[in-house]
Parts: structure tokens; C-alpha cells; sequence
């Protein structure tokens, strides 16, 4: 075992750490619990950094106990202090280990190690040191890839790019490295940019030397790649950064990567973002390129290199140009188009569109737009939607400009529905953006001129005195393909030098038709033409001249032969150009001849066009509509293809129809075919307004146009409907052929008014109506006299009501309702307090909207078929306010029963006019000035903060303004648990009954609601329970006392609002209290019992509020046993339902459910037997409703005892 705990601490247990490259040795099996073993929450990341800078790593680590952090290298120690320095920040938890002015021979792996009693982890880190400057014969040490120690020189590149200070110096006519490097990495679409760029034209040529360089290039990348792909240029993106990428995989992962701008390694960081210009982000098998924070001087050739390889080269072009007018800020509504337009400094071709840091592309849902001076340029984003509102951005070189696009929701949308697009554009510049691109445009154009004048001007100055060189005799020319020139103007003209003053250029011939070549030297010298290497002569359709400096070449008719490249040559000097013999495109005549045929299609079908063609080397295909270029989006898709092209229109509406052309164009020419879109659909709604030609009392003749858009079809018919005023219900009145635009309506009654509605009809379905814009009467209008002045009827603050009389003269007509006007005092506006179309029906009508205190007049007019009538005479002034009252209180309550310590709230609406005075009194008394009282409009509340038992009173509420006074009267009881009952005694009087005695409740002479219950206990039921509740007295005769039982007694004081503590009685049991009783002998005289009734306990009075429930209970004393009856105010109750009458063992009780007003008065109790009679009396006072019914119990309880 303990070899084996030996062997276990020597050799650990390996542990996965959450941090990857993070090792991890623990040194014992189990962990003691609590513990664990070292572990790095963040490890080092590796740095490229240039030498004389201050390199340094972080680290945190955890472990309990805590560790111990060293730091160490593979190629030497660390011991010296004043290269490496270890530092550690309690506060942040940071292990951090500085290397300051850090030198190549630092160029290290790395470690970090975490150390405790319980286990180690460890972790590596590469430091790569850039040397300042580049030299070719100084070993460079290799950068933070480079691991495990094997640390290899770098080797001269063998790339042929160099910084500027190691280029060598360019001859003339030699092809700058950086196209061959560019060309590389390119596309073949780019080949043509890239050698129009660098002025080769010879493509022939140019391909035949890439794919040498090409095929050797890829042996020199086997070495240390095993995939190269997906190679993309570098780009700029809307946060200002610019980036490009490849795939590659890597045979050796720790192989070396470089990065070089312009022959110039930089460094780079892989981790650390935003500390360093540029960055490498690996994404598996993707590695991506960052430069951030773009500058102009930030352009150049970048290259990556793996060791001495290069792998990928792409230039970063910065433009000058710069915003005039910068994107703005766009609201749109759903479904409609949003345009983004900015203008520019410099033409450019094409600028980068952004939303939501994504590239925008041309599309269905994107149009780019760009004008014709390539300065103006605009986004459009169609058919908007919530989703698309967000930042857009326009980026052109490192110039950015950004805006927000608002996408507001359309409020006219059903619910449910999706709503149609819409037609309009939201956004734009908002000012004339085409004159500021024409300022633009005339700024650059003069300066460009001036530029011309300056070298002119330098061109036309007298050269320098140069001697006179004997020029050497020509070199004899290889019978190969010399290698493309490049044209060489020079800007001093020497006679003695020959110089081409006008080279050749690239031209297109059209087939058969003549062709001239041209090139003009600033001496007369001879000269030589080749074709594709060979040497013309004149001859074979080809004429060869000669005019002083002028050289010429003249095709008389181009074939297809004569394409090639043709080179003139005078000396060393030399110019080429290319020569393309071609034709116009054609169309075959049955294709013409189908496609001319028109397309017919209904409204939401889709269209196609299909235009077959030979295919041809730039071939420019473009469609038409209606004279307009036709873009590819949105319901538009163009399809290209190379013998044919297809237009499509998905979902066509009316504005699609129209010609539709297709153009096919190439250097030599442009041919079209036309077509036609029809587009049907239902017809437009006829054209308005509806003309009244005729109203008569019976006849009313109407008049429309017709529609604009017939819908693709004629026109069958019209459709007329009416509706009369007042009524929801259009009739159809008849249809009316298509060549006539007007209806006789004969069905009208006089006076009445009268609504049409007009539907154009065709073979496509029905349009929309076109309606009349106001009511039409037939006949003449008549309206009703004047009704009679408006009568006030009441009046307060919130409502005036109103009556008047009919008109006496109707005229005629049957009158349908009134309509009410109101005029404010001191203005001169009538406004109507109802419409014509919602007339009152009745001859009287309350007016709400009115202002308190304001005066008011109002005048009513009569309402017919034909319309209002004249208005009555105004009625008499009136002001909106209450009438003059009395204060009177509005259900008051006039009991409150409240725990003593919560606060206590008395509510009391009133009314009154003028508003009265409010005044507490208690007990007829002022208030305290700790009781607050709180008069809004129509209530007043009393609070009592915290109420205690001295608050118990009569509160009185009055009220009084100028018409007089109310006052009324609250009881306000304040109550709280009573206290514990006396010391409690118990007396046996006969056997089996003991009499239970008290001392009353201190709380009994300040609360009247104080009662007693009663709790026994016996040793051979061994509970506790409830033998008498609502007693008034001290005493309580148990019954049923049994000999050799033990009885314990709890005494309970009771109110409103709940229990005392008991008071207890000592034990009554077995040898306890006995009655002595004397035994004379068997001739003893018999004891008599015999006595009249007695009551024992007065009666009390008694005040419960309506509605509640009321107890008396009474014992009555006598023997023989007595009759018990029940009176109130003298009126025997015994057989009265509404009373609940029992009598037990001498206790009677009387019950009362719900006490109403009609209980109140004088209740007696009369017990009668043979030997007299006793009775009792007292009152009970039933007092009005008490609301709040928690606190609030009653109850009147008679105790009289039976004996």
C-alpha cells in the first residue's frame, strides 16, 4: 500500500480542466472534503510583439489550499530580475509575469505551473519577437507558432516583393511583381481588371507565363499546406475594420505564419482583439485577417506567408473620396419602400451597403442604385417590416456614413389581415441631390482640365541641352512573341530620340466593314507591323502607309481572320493593341416572331418572356418596360443564361402591363424585339364627380365618365344603385350599357333626399363604386317653421333640462326630430349639441355638456326629409348650478363600535347649496386637536389616529350655509379585550349542585357588554368544556355534581371583542366541602322546602342595533315549581312565533333572531305558584342599522334562578 501511494505521488492522476490546454496532476486519490487541487480560470495567451516593447502574460488560478504560481522557459531561466519581473494583485486574483523592453533572444515556450499540497497544473505559452527593420543576412528568430523548442531561422522569402527601401531599380517595360503576385491569388473574372490595370494586353502571353507560376507556386505550398481554398480579398465592413480570409490546412500546426504589408512584415496578435492593429482569428480550418481602425496609409499589398511560402496576396485600395451628402434618417410604414440616397465626392462604381453590420446585396428584397456620373448612389428597401427596422450604413474607401430605418406599424391594418404593399417610397436625401452631383460633376471636369493645361504647359517647355548619344545599332528580334511593353509617353521631346506620341489601342471591327489602326511618332522614322509575332505586309485586303510621322493600318474588310494582336515597332520603341472582328447579335426569325406575340394575364398570375440567341462573348442582355431598364428584385426575376434569357413577373398587377423589350448588345452593335404585357382585371371606379343634369319633384337624372382604366378589357356596362337619407339599404336600380354614362331615376319622392353609387362593369368582374359626394333631393327643398323657444325646466351644476312646442307650420312635410343649439354668454357661436342625421326625437332633452357656473341660452329647430329648418327663438338665460338646499346627510350612520388602538373613520355624506360649513362636536363639546377631520366636495370623515377607551362618546356632525342647518349624531364605542375575573369559590348549597362564585371583571363598571362563560372540567371526562355563556352575574349553580368526582371551574370574561384569561377555581372533589348534615333520630320533623318565587337578578336595559340577534335568560326560585310567562308592554309573548321561548330546570330563556323597531319597549317576566308571584321588568331600546357588523355584538341576558 504504501509503495503504491509512493508510486501515485511520483506519477499523479491526470484531470480535465473546464480551460482547454490546461494540465492538470492530481497528487492523492480523494480529496479531503473542502480541498481541491490547482486549476487556471484563466490561462496566458500568446503574443507576437515587436522588440523594445513591454510584453507580459496574465493568469488566474484557484485551488484550496491556495497555490503557488512559478513561471518558467524551455531555452534558458528567468532568474534575472531585471528581465523578467513576477508580480500578483490580491484584489484582482492576477499572476502576472512582465518582460520589460523585450529582446529576440526572449522569443520562448513558456510555462506557467500552479502548485499545491494536493496537485499541480500547468500551462504553456508562446512569445514571438519581432525584430525591428528587415535584413537579408540576419536570421530572424521564428515567431510564437514555433513550439516544443524548435525554434527554425527563417530563410530569405521567396516571394519577390521587397519593402521599398530593398527594391531593385525598374527597367523600362518590366511588369511590376505585384501583378503576378495579385494574379496568384485572383480569380479568372478579375484577370481582365487586374491586366487592365497594370497596362498588359497581351493575354496570351500573360496566361501562359500565370500557369507556369501557378504550377510552380503550388509545389513551393505542398511543402507546408496540405488544402488551399475559398481565397477572398479584403474587404472593408461597417464598423470601420477591414478583413480577408482563406482556408488552408496545414501539414505541421506549428508551422510559422507571417503577415507582410508591401514587402513589410507586421506583427499581429491571434487573441487579443482590440491591443494590437491586426489580428488572426482561427475558425478550424479558416483563417481570417483583421486590420481595424482604417487609415490611408493603411493601403498596400498584404501577404501571407507560411515559413519562407506565400500562400495568398490581396491589395487594399483606399480611394479619395469622401460623403457631400451622407444617408439620413428613414421612417416608413409597413409594406412601404425605404430609400437610402448619399452622394460622393469622386465617381465610384460601386460602394458597400450595410444593414445591421450585414452586406446588402442587389436582390428581391435590396435595389442598388447607381447614376449615370457613378456619384449619386441609393438603397431601396422594398416592402418594409418591423424585422427590418436597424442601423443601415454606406460605406465607400474607409469613409462610413450610417442611418436608422424606423418601420412604423400601419394602423389601418385589420386585425389578422395582411395589408397590400404599398405604391410610395419613404426616405431620401431630402433635397435636389442631382444638382449637387452636377456642381460636383463640373468641379472635377475643371480640374481635370487644369491638369491638362499643366502638362501641356510642361510638355511645350524647352528641354535641357543634353549631348548627342550615337544610338546603338538594333538588337535582332527573337523569332518568338516578344513579351507585352508597355506604351512610354515621354513628357520631353528630344529630336534626335524617336518617341511614340500616340500608341495603339484595343478596337472592335464589325464584320465587312472597314478597320484602321494608327500610331504617331514625334520624328519621321520607319517602322514595322506585326500580327500575333508575324510581319505585315501590304496586301490581301490589308493596306500599309506611311505620312511623315503618321503610320497606318487599314483593313479594307474585317473577317474573322483579321482578329489578333497587332504590333508596331520602330526601333526599340514598340505599341500593341488587340484587334476583335465580330457582327451585330441576331435574332432567328421564328423566335422574333413568337416573341412579339403579346402576353395576356390576369391580375396575381405570373408573365414570362423567353428570348432564345446564339451565344457571343460579351453579350450584354437587358429588358425593357416601357422604355425603362427592368432590375432583377422583388417580384421581377431575371434569369441569363448563355443562348437564352427568360424575364419573369410573379404576382402581376395593372402597372406591370406595358411593352416589354429585350436588347442584346455587344461591341459591335444592339438589336431589340419588343413585346406586350396585358394585364387584366376588374375596370377602375368611373370617373367623377356625378353630374346632377335634372331634379324634379318625380325625376332625377344623374351623370358619370367613364374610367380611366378599362382593366385590359372593354367596358360592358354600368351598374347604378341608391340609397335614401336615413336608411342603410343601397337598392339597385338597373344597369346601363356601356355607351351611355347617365341614368333616369323616375322613383324619387319629393323633398327626399337621395345617394348614388356607380360600378363600371367587365368581363373581369365589378370595380369599385364611385359615389355621389352629398345627398341629391328631388325637387325643391322645404324645410319647417320655427318651433317655440326653449323652456327651462330645472337646472343644476351638471344638467339643464329643457322643453319646447312643435312648429306651428310643417309645410307640408312630416318632421322627423330637433335639433338643439347652445350659445355661451358673451359669445356669439351657436354650437349644435346634436346632428341633422341624429335628430332628437322628443319635444324635451336634458343638456349634460355644460360648464358649471357658466350661463347658457338655447334655441331648437325642426328637422325634415330636406333638412333643418330656421331656428326658433332663443330661450331665456340660465346658469348651470345647483339650486339653493338645505344641508341634509345622505344615509348616515349613527353607531360604531372600533378596537381600542386602530384608528377610527367616520364617513358622512351630505348635499347642500351653498356649500356648508362643516363643525364636529364631541359630547356637545370641540374636538380634540389630535382628532382630525378631512371636507372634500359632498363628504366629511372624522379619524381618530388611535383610539382608546376615553374616545367613546356622541360625535355630532353639523352642516350650515345660508338656507339653514342639519346636524347629526354618532355613538362611537371603543372597546378591547376585557380583563381576567376575581378569585372564584365554590359552595355546595343541596346535594349534587354547588353554587360558583366570582369576583366581577374591573373592566365590567366601564364596558356594559361585559359577560361571563363558564368551563368545567371532571376527572372522568378529563375535558374541558363550556357549561354557561352570556352571564351577567357572578355566580353559576352547577348541576349534576356527582360524588367522588373531582370538578375544576375556569371563569371567562366576554365583550365585543373577545376572551379574558380564565380565572380558575381550586377543585371541588371527594372529601372536599361537604354539607354537614344533623341526623336527630327516626323522630326527627320533617324539613319544608316549600317557598314563594323569587328573582334573584334585576333586569338591565339594553340598547342592540336593528338587525341583530337578542338572548335573555332568567332562573326563577321557588317550590313548588312555578309558571314563567313573558310580556312585552304588558302583552303576553309566550305563544308569539317571533320569540323563542324554552324553560329547563328552572333557567328560562327568551331568544329573539333578528330585533326589529317593533321589539322595543317594557319586557317583563312574571313566575307564579301556589304560595305568590315575583316579576321583573326592563326596557330594550332597538337602535338604527349598524353597518360594520365585526365588532358589534348584542345581546340582553335575564339570570334568574330556579330553587
Amino acid at each position: 500500500v504504501w509503495r503504491k501511494k509512493e508510486m501515485l505521488i511520483f506519477m499523479g492522476i491526470k484531470k480535465k480542466s473546464k480551460v482547454p490546454g490546461v494540465m492538470i496532476t492530481q497528487f492523492i486519490e480523494t480529496l479531503p472534503e473542502g480541498k481541491s487541487h490547482p486549476d487556471f480560470t484563466r490561462k496566458p495567451i500568446a503574443l507576437t510583439i515587436q522588440e523594445g516593447k513591454f510584453a507580459f502574460f496574465k493568469a488566474i488560478v484557484t485551488g484550496d489550499p491556495k497555490p503557488d504560481v512559478t513561471w518558467s522557459r524551455n531555452n534558458g531561466d528567468v532568474s534575472d530580475t531585471s528581465r523578467y519581473q513576477t508580480k500578483y494583485d490580491p484584489n484582482s486574483n492576477e499572476h502576472t509575469f512582465e518582460m520589460p523592453n523585450v529582446m529576440p533572444d526572449q522569443a520562448d515556450t513558456y510555462k506557467c505551473f500552479a502548485t499545491n499540497e494536493f496537485g499541480q497544473a500547468m500551462v504553456t505559452v508562446l512569445l514571438n519577437v519581432i525584430e525591428v527593420g528587415y535584413k537579408k543576412d540576419r536570421v530572424q528568430q521564428q515567431p510564437a507558432e514555433a513550439i516544443d523548442g524548435n525554434f527554425k531561422t527563417v530563410l530569405k522569402r521567396r516571394s519577390k516583393i521587397r519593402p521599398k527601401a530593398e527594391q531593385p531599380e525598374k527597367k523600362e517595360g518590366e511588369v511590376d511583381d505585384k501583378f503576378w503576385e495579385l494574379l496568384l491569388s485572383a480569380e479568372k473574372k478579375d484577370y481582365e481588371k487586374i491586366c487592365a490595370e497594370y497596362g498588359i494586353t497581351d493575354f496570351r502571353w500573360m496566361l501562359k507565363k500565370l500557369n507556369e507560376m501557378k504550377k510552380e507556386r503550388e509545389e513551393e505550398q505542398a511543402e507546408f499546406v496540405k488544402n488551399l481554398s475559398n481565397l477572398k480579398p479584403i474587404q472593408v465592413h461597417a464598423d470601420g475594420s477591414a478583413s480577408f480570409e482563406l482556408d488552408m490546412d496545414l501539414l505541421d500546426p506549428s508551422s510559422s505564419i507571417y503577415l507582410y504589408k508591401d514587402g513589410v512584415m507586421v506583427p499581429y496578435t491571434k487573441e487579443l482583439g482590440d491591443k494590437m492593429k491586426h489580428s488572426l482569428k482561427q475558425v478550424g480550418r479558416k483563417y481570417i485577417f483583421s486590420v481595424r481602425d482604417l487609415m490611408p496609409d493603411d493601403a498596400g499589398l498584404y501577404q501571407v506567408d507560411v515559413e519562407d511560402v506565400n500562400m495568398f496576396s490581396t491589395e487594399f485600395k483606399i480611394p479619395m473620396v469622401d460623403f457631400l451628402v451622407k444617408i439620413q434618417e428613414v421612417k416608413a410604414k409597413e409594406r412601404e419602400d425605404a430609400v437610402f440616397e448619399c452622394v460622393l465626392s469622386n465617381p465610384f462604381s460601386k460602394i458597400l451597403w450595410f444593414g445591421k453590420n450585414l452586406p446588402l446585396e442587389q436582390g428581391d428584397k435590396y435595389d442598388i442604385e447607381v447614376s449615370e456620373d457613378k456619384l449619386i448612389h441609393r438603397l431601396v428597401v422594398k416592402d418594409c417590416m418591423i424585422v427590418d427596422k436597424g442601423i443601415y450604413s454606406a460605406c465607400a474607401g474607409i469613409k462610413s456614413c450610417n442611418a436608422w430605418l424606423v418601420v412604423e406599424a400601419d394602423k389601418d391594418a385589420q386585425q389578422g389581415k395582411k395589408t397590400a404593399r404599398k405604391k410610395t417610397r419613404a426616405g431620401g436625401a431630402g433635397i435636389d441631390l442631382t444638382k449637387i452631383a452636377e456642381e460636383q460633376q463640373t468641379k472635377l471636369e475643371k480640374i481635370k482640365e487644369e491638369r491638362k493645361e499643366q502638362i501641356k504647359a510642361a510638355q511645350e517647355a524647352p528641354p535641357p541641352p543634353e549631348p548627342v548619344k550615337t544610338p546603338e545599332p538594333p538588337k535582332p528580334e527573337a523569332p518568338k512573341a516578344p513579351p507585352p511593353t508597355i506604351s512610354i509617353i515621354s513628357n520631353h521631346s528630344v529630336h534626335p530620340n524617336p518617341v511614340i506620341t500616340c500608341g495603339l489601342s484595343d478596337i472592335y471591327a464589325l464584320r465587312g466593314s472597314p478597320a484602321e489602326l494608327s500610331v504617331k511618332m514625334n520624328v519621321d522614322c520607319e517602322g514595322k507591323w506585326f500580327k500575333d509575332g508575324e510581319e505585315l505586309k501590304s496586301g490581301s485586303g490589308i493596306s500599309i502607309t506611311k505620312d511623315g510621322t503618321d503610320h497606318k493600318l487599314s483593313i479594307q474588310s474585317c473577317h474573322d481572320d483579321h482578329s489578333g494582336v497587332y504590333r508596331f515597332t520602330s526601333g526599340e520603341l514598340s505599341t500593341q493593341g488587340k484587334v476583335t472582328v465580330g457582327g451585330v447579335p441576331e435574332f432567328d426569325p421564328d423566335d422574333l416572331h413568337k416573341f412579339s406575340k403579346p402576353v395576356v394575364v390576369r391580375v396575381g398570375q405570373n408573365a414570362a418572356f423567353k428570348m432564345p440567341f446564339t451565344p457571343q462573348e460579351s453579350l450584354v442582355v437587358s429588358w425593357f418596360r416601357n422604355g425603362t431598364e427592368i432590375k432583377d428584385g422583388g417580384g421581377v426575376k431575371i434569369v441569363r443564361e448563355p443562348n437564352h434569357s427568360r424575364l419573369l413577373f410573379r404576382d402581376c398587377l395593372r402597372t406591370d402591363a406595358g411593352e416589354i423589350k429585350i436588347q442584346l448588345k455587344n461591341p459591335f452593335g444592339a438589336v431589340e424585339a419588343t413585346s406586350q404585357l396585358i394585364v387584366l382585371d376588374r375596370p377602375g371606379p368611373p370617373e367623377g364627380p356625378v353630374e346632377v343634369l335634372e331634379t324634379t319633384s318625380s325625376v332625377i337624372e344623374i351623370k358619370w365618365n367613364p374610367p380611366k382604366d378599362d382593366g385590359g378589357s372593354a367596358v360592358t356596362n354600368y351598374i347604378v344603385e341608391r340609397q335614401q337619407a336615413g336608411q342603410s339599404l343601397w337598392t339597385k336600380l338597373g344597369d346601363v350599357s356601356a355607351d351611355k354614362t347617365s341614368f333616369r331615376d323616375r322613383n324619387v319622392t319629393h323633398g327626399k333626399k337621395y345617394s348614388y353609387r356607380i360600378y363600371a362593369e367587365n368581363p373581369e368582374g365589378k370595380s369599385d363604386a364611385l359615389e355621389t359626394a352629398d345627398s341629391i333631393m328631388a325637387g325643391i327643398m322645404i324645410l319647417a317653421g320655427p318651433p317655440g323657444a326653449p323652456t327651462v325646466v330645472s337646472a343644476s351644476k351638471t344638467c339643464i333640462n329643457l322643453t319646447w312646442t312643435p312648429p306651428e307650420d310643417d309645410r307640408g312635410v312630416p318632421i322627423i326630430g330637433y335639433q338643439l343649439e347652445k350659445r355661451k354668454k358673451d359669445t356669439n357661436q351657436w354650437i349644435a349639441l346634436n346632428g341633422v342625421n341624429e335628430p332628437i326625437e322628443d319635444v324635451k332633452y336634458a343638456v349634460k355638456d355644460i360648464t358649471e357656473g357658466a350661463e347658457y341660452e338655447f334655441r331648437v329647430a325642426a328637422i325634415n326629409e330636406s333638412g333643418a329648418g330656421d331656428p326658433s327663438p332663443p330661450s331665456a338665460m340660465v346658469c348651470a348650478k345647483n339650486p339653493n338646499m338645505r344641508p341634509c346627510f345622505k344615509d348616515p350612520e349613527d353607531f360604531v363600535v372600533v378596537r381600542a388602538g386602530n384608528s377610527a373613520r367616520i364617513k358622512i355624506c351630505y348635499e347642500g347649496e351653498p356649500p356648508p360649513t362643516i363643525t364636529w362636536l364631541k359630547d356637545d363639546e370641540p374636538i380634540s386637536p389630535w382628532i382630525s377631520v378631512v371636507n372634500t366636495e359632498g363628504m366629511s370623515q372624522l379619524v381618530i389616529p388611535s383610539s382608546k377607551r376615553s374616545d367613546s362618546a356622541i360625535y355630532t356632525i353639523k352642516a350650515k350655509n345660508s338656507v339653514g342647518e342639519a346636524s347629526f349624531d354618532v355613538e362611537v364605542r371603543v372597546a378591547d379585550e376585557p380583563k381576567t375575573p376575581g378569585p372564584v369559590t365554590i359552595e355546595q348549597t343541596v346535594q349534587g349542585k354547588v353554587v360558583v362564585s366570582w369576583t366581577h371583571s374591573p373592566d365590567q363598571e366601564l364596558d356594559d357588554r361585559v359577560y361571563y362563560v363558564v368551563s368545567q372540567y371532571d376527572s372522568n371526562n378529563r375535558v374541558w368544556k363550556t357549561v354557561a355563556d352570556r352571564l351577567f352575574t357572578t355566580t353559576y349553580t352547577a348541576n349534576n355534581i356527582l360524588p367522588g368526582t373531582e370538578y375544576i371551574f375556569r371563569i371567562y370574561a366576554k365583550n365585543d371583542v373577545g376572551l379574558s384569561e380564565p380565572s380558575r377555581s381550586p377543585t371541588w372533589g371527594f372529601n372536599c366541602n361537604k354539607v354537614p348534615i344533623s341526623s336527630n333520630g327516626l323522630g326527627s320533623a320533617a324539613v319544608c322546602f316549600e317557598r314563594p318565587p323569587s328573582i334573584l337578578v334585576p333586569l338591565k336595559v339594553h340598547t342592540p342595533p336593528k338587525g341583530y340577534q337578542v338572548y335573555m335568560t332568567c332562573a326563577v326560585r321557588g317550590c313548588p315549581t312555578p309558571s314563567v310567562k313573558w310580556y312585552l308592554n304588558d302583552v303576553c309573548i309566550n305563544s308569539d312565533k317571533n320569540y323563542y321561548i324554552t324553560n329547563s330546570q328552572g333557567v328560562c330563556s327568551m331568544y329573539i333572531m333578528r330585533v326589529r323597531p317593533a321589539d322595543s319597549g317594557e319586557y317583563k317576566v312574571v313566575a307564579v305558584n301556589a304560595l305568590g308571584k315575583a316579576e321583573c321588568s326592563t326596557k330594550v331600546i332597538v337602535k338604527g342599522e349598524l353597518r360594520d357588523k365585526r365588532w358589534c355584538l348584542f345581546d340582553v341576558s335575564v339570570n334568574i334562578l330556579f330553587i
